[in-house]
């Protein structure tokens, strides 16, 4: 992630220096194009930055999960590359989809269903469970 950022914030200054020469150029199109250079890394950094909130509100629960003791405890195979074995991802998975069933508002079990994705190689809906733990949690703290 820091090495993104440092080539996204390097990026962004070579653009940024880019964008200045056109839009002094005086000219329509480079006007233009000097626009574009200013919005494109305004959005850029945007994404950079809900990004690294992600993170960061994710590493944060799972650190209150973890000093709850509420972390998975299955003993399962890792191979050499330190990833779990996809058929015990797979065989653990369908006790923390039930949790998440049995307690929909809990975020604990959300966490836990999403890490259970991610053991099993969903990315996309490890990162939708993750989401939804935050908002739970947001939301309990809230309330």
């Amino acid at each position: 992630v820091a090495v993104m950022a440092v080539l996204l914030a390097l990026y962004i200054a070579l653009v940024a220096q880019r964008a200045w020469l056109l839009l002094q150029s005086g000219d329509a199109v480079g006007i233009a194009m000097g626009v574009a250079l200013v919005v494109l890394p305004a959005i850029a950094v945007w994404a950079l930055g809900r990004e690294l909130w992600f993170g960061f509100r994710a590493e944060q629960l799972a650190r209150r999960l973890e000093s709850e003791g509420g972390m998975p405890d299955e003993q399962v195979t890792v191979t050499p590359s330190g990833r779990i074995v996809r058929e015990d991802a797979d065989a653990a998975f369908p006790r923390y989809r039930a949790d998440v069933e049995q307690s929909p508002e809990d975020w604990r079990a959300w966490y836990r269903l999403a890490l259970a994705y991610d053991a099993a190689r969903d990315r996309r809906r490890a990162r939708e469970a993750v989401r939804r733990a935050i908002r739970l949690e947001a939301g309990e703290r809230k309330g």
